[in-house]
């Protein structure tokens, strides 16, 4: 019996062998890779190099300070008394040898008063016994001297009270100007008080005590003319001159107090004011300087990569201080050695390396 198939089904069975022809065609062909040609060499880094350079360190950085009056001086009563009369009070202007302040001690008086009578009797018995001497055997030559040194010791007591006298009364010791005044007519005052009857200052002339970095102190430029600002004037600048400096650094803010002269004739500036100073820093001797990108750090140590022959070193360094761009470094270096433009503890000791010459860093 012949058997007849539907024609789509003979169809389909037709186009198998193509479709299978093109399935086959279309599969991806795989190949392995080319083996490497290198020589088996890791590649040499290039690497962007700088010069050392040293220079003069010249920076101006902004330093805190105070003024202080040039002269300051609390004025005490040296013996229990009473202010008679003072003639002077806060903000006054006085004279050298100007009388502030008159004190009076009756007690003083009187035991002035009592050494002086003592003396004129002790002084006529030295007379008397000193007449009588003159004749032999009348009166023992002793007995004179002792009459003698009486009279000497009455003298020196009753010196003493008129010196005393003199501490009653308070003069000025220099021109100035009253600041604090703490007593009035009939205060009761002595050397125990823990007050003042008066202060002066002397202010025409003030001391600007500006606190230096111990980075600093190696260049204090003495005689220099330094400007500085005050709250009290905004956008003014005054002036002083470095006068004066400490020798000795502040255990705890490892700062030294240096002194500038500042002259304040039209009294504009008063003491207490705070200051903030251009303090222009130096170096007795020319530093050596790298890029700030130069220097590498590390949890152990600080460092710049040097380049010799074609491979790197690594130089431990102390940062100094920065200006612009670059930073100063103190270690085993000199002017002119290659290094790194940046370093990093990626770049190990002893690598081989090509050196390019990079920019030269803003000085």
């Amino acid at each position: 019996m012949k058997i007849v198939l539907p024609r789509s089904l003979l169809v389909l069975v037709s186009l198998l062998p193509a479709l299978g022809c093109e399935r086959t065609s279309a599969e991806p062909v795989t190949s392995q890779a080319p083996a490497s040609t290198g020589t088996g060499d890791a590649a040499v880094p290039t690497v962007l190099a700088v010069k050392v350079i040293s220079q003069k360190l010249s920076k101006s950085i902004r330093l805190p300070g105070e003024l202080w009056a040039y002269r300051n001086v609390a004025l005490f009563a040296k013996l229990p008394s009473f202010v008679e009369r003072i003639g002077v009070d806060r903000g006054s202007d006085v004279k050298k040898g100007e009388l502030l302040a008159q004190l009076t001690a009756p007690e003083l008086e009187a035991q002035k008063n009592e050494a002086e009578a003592k003396l004129a009797s002790n002084l006529a018995t030295y007379k008397r016994l000193e007449v009588a001497a003159k004749t032999p055997g009348v009166v023992a030559g002793n007995d004179v001297e002792i009459a003698e040194k009486l009279v000497a010791a009455d003298r020196s007591r009753l010196q003493a009270y008129s010196q005393n006298e003199a501490y009653l009364k308070i003069a000025a010791p220099f021109d100035g100007v009253i600041t604090e005044r703490n007593v009035h007519e009939g205060s009761l005052v002595g050397p125990a008080s823990s007050l003042p009857l008066v202060r002066i200052q002397e202010i025409a002339r003030l001391r600007l005590v500006v606190y230096v970095p111990e980075s600093a102190v190696g260049g204090i430029p003495q005689g220099q003319t330094l400007h500085f600002t005050v709250p009290a004037y905004p956008g003014e600048v005054f002036a002083g001159t470095v006068s004066r400096e400490a020798y000795a650094l502040d255990s705890k803010m490892r700062t030294m107090p240096v002194e500038l002269d500042v002259q304040n004739g039209d009294r504009k500036l008063t003491p207490g004011m705070f200051a903030e100073v251009t303090w222009e820093m130096s170096r007795p001797a020319p530093s050596l300087f790298v890029p700030q990108s130069a220097v590498a750090t590390t949890t152990e140590r600080k460092f710049v990569i040097r380049i010799r022959e074609d491979k790197t070193e690594w130089v431990d360094v102390r940062p100094g201080q920065p200006v612009g761009t670059l930073i100063e470094v103190f270690g085993d270096l000199s002017a002119g050695d290659q290094i790194a433009q940046r370093g990093t503890d990626e770049l190990r000791a002893g690598t081989r390396v090509i050196s390019k010459e990079a920019s030269p860093p803003a000085k």
